[in-house]
């Protein structure tokens, strides 16, 4: 079944800010302004605007002061367990995934998070995820007219006749890195090199950065391009003709999750408990709508969950628990038999 949507973001945006901004702005009325502020630290993978982003509108609301300690995944990894200097760690699912074997984090379950499905979360509340951003194919509308079918599948874009497309270098960045490993651990690496073997004609260019394909797309430089989300609804909230098709066989999609540190102290344990609640709301969420950060939120009891047209948008359903050399040597088959192969 045909599987796309045309995307209402302005409208949607509009209706989160009334409904969803009376609630922000009135909690900021209930804080006495000459009380001292609360200081939270919280390690984080998260790009820096991002963060700087969430630690103004939280601690306008709440009245608490995030400290983001940017770290990579590495550093996280080898500084989280057994520390006590922050509170929570905000970060990737795959960094998440191996804290928790750590034995870093202290389980947190709340209404709120109970609420998250399973697949977005550990299953002993280690852990829960937040937002995610999937990866999905930004078509343009000028294109899109000329088609008799959507190509609305891995295999159906491999397929499509006279199509440029646009797409991130899987070497440049890791969030197109993710998506190779995702696609082999879905689908196998066989029938996942065969896809990429037979997009790769139609690219018009491996862009080193996440935005550049879905502003191709938005240019008419090409038809189709290979995206995440966040990017591609940022370029149709600013007016491009473009389209989001959701694959109907499934997507990547990088997921974005909190857990609170095991060695904190009670009183930062509960200051972490009301974070990871409000990383779950519509707050939240508009917090990084404001500056042009559009991710999808895991809590189907929001107001910006249920008002989003692309809520039901299928997910790969395995995760891509590689080893380092086994990401390295899948994408440097990808390069030498792909990427640069002989015609």
């Amino acid at each position: 079944m045909r599987r796309y949507t045309t995307l209402l973001l302005t409208a949607f945006l509009l209706f989160v800010l009334v409904v969803a901004g009376s609630a922000y702005l009135g909690g900021t009325g209930h804080v006495e302004k000459d009380a001292a502020m609360r200081e939270l630290t919280v390690y984080t993978t998260l790009p820096a605007e991002h963060a700087d982003q969430l630690g103004k509108a939280y601690a306008q609301e709440r009245h608490v002061r995030l400290n983001f300690v940017p770290l990579t995944r590495d550093e996280l990894v080898r500084r989280a367990p057994g520390d006590s200097e922050a509170a929570l760690v905000l970060a990737d699912e795959e960094t998440l995934l191996r804290l928790s074997e750590a034995g870093a984090f202290t389980p947190y379950v709340s209404e709120t998070s109970d609420a998250v499905p399973a697949e977005f979360k550990q299953s002993e509340g280690a852990w829960t995820g937040v937002w995610y951003d999937p990866v999905v194919f930004a078509v343009n509308k000028d294109y899109l007219r000329t088609l008799r079918e959507v190509p609305d599948t891995w295999t159906a874009l491999a397929a499509a006749p006279g199509v440029r497309i646009g797409m991130t270098d899987f070497v440049a960045a890791d969030a197109s890195a993710q998506l190779l490993f995702s696609l082999i651990a879905e689908f196998g690496d066989a029938a996942a090199y065969d896809i990429l073997r037979g997009i790769h004609p139609k690219v018009v260019q491996y862009t080193k950065y996440l935005s550049n394909p879905v502003r191709q797309v938005g240019m008419g430089e090409a038809d189709i391009s290979v995206a995440v989300a966040s990017e591609a609804f940022r370029y149709v909230s600013d007016g491009y003709p473009i389209r989001v098709v959701y694959p109907a066989d499934g997507t990547a999609y990088l997921l974005t999750g909190a857990g609170i540190l095991a060695q904190c102290s009670e009183a930062d344990r509960q200051a972490a408990g009301r974070l990871i609640d409000w990383l779950l709301s519509d707050e939240a969420q508009l917090a990084l709508a404001s500056q042009g950060f559009y991710f999808l939120t895991t809590n189907p009891a929001t107001l910006a969950y249920q008002s989003f047209p692309g809520k039901n948008i299928v997910l790969f359903r395995q995760f891509p628990r590689f080893t380092e050399a086994e990401k390295h040597a899948f994408l440097d088959r990808w390069v030498k038999y792909i990427r640069f192969s002989s015609p």
